[in-house]
């Protein structure tokens, strides 16, 4: 509360303790900003996070935790999320990043920048749009799409089970998805 207060004198804050708690206090009007913990007694901060988002758009999340590993990163940007920011940094960042968001900024402890940038860097870009899909990455996907499992595919198309991953491959990086 205090780094808020810091960043935002006159700002009136909410605070809760727990899921429950975080859930009720989104129903109260006129909320600006929310910080929310992803590690909370009763499950997931997540939740909250879709709560405020489903029931207040305009509402600025920005996920304050201890948590940085990339499966929760990504989950909560997913999620709506505008910012991203660790608790170990030190009170006069964090408040500093607060205010930024007000700029347009957004909210991204540098670890969890890099984290993000690494994470593309792996994945790798897009290929150009005009780039389309092979006829035999068309049934691989149809296939999957249905339902199939890989080894399914590789008995209907007779390809190897390896053929099938690297046409998967294939089609993520031309479509630009990661998962």
């Amino acid at each position: 509360a205090g780094v808020v207060l810091h960043a935002f004198p006159k700002c009136e804050i909410l605070e809760s303790a727990n899921v429950a708690e975080g859930i009720a206090a989104a129903s109260h009007p006129d909320i600006d900003l929310a910080l929310i913990d992803l590690g909370l007694p009763d499950g997931s901060g997540l939740d909250v996070l879709r709560h405020i988002r489903n029931a207040s758009p305009d509402t600025c999340c920005v996920i304050t935790t201890i948590v940085g590993d990339d499966a929760h990163i990504i989950a909560a940007l997913s999620a709506g999320a505008r910012g991203y920011l660790l608790k170990e940094q030190p009170a006069g960042v964090l408040g500093r990043q607060l205010v930024q968001l007000a700029e347009g900024i957004p909210a991204l402890s540098p670890s969890i920048a890099q984290r993000i940038m690494d994470h593309f860097l792996i994945t790798g870009p897009a290929s150009a749009c005009d780039e389309t899909l092979t006829d035999r990455e068309k049934e691989t996907l149809s296939l999957i799409a249905r339902g199939c499992r890989n080894c399914d595919v590789a008995e209907v198309l007779c390809i190897a089970e390896s053929t099938v991953a690297s046409h998967i491959k294939a089609i993520y990086r031309k479509l630009g998805i990661s998962s």
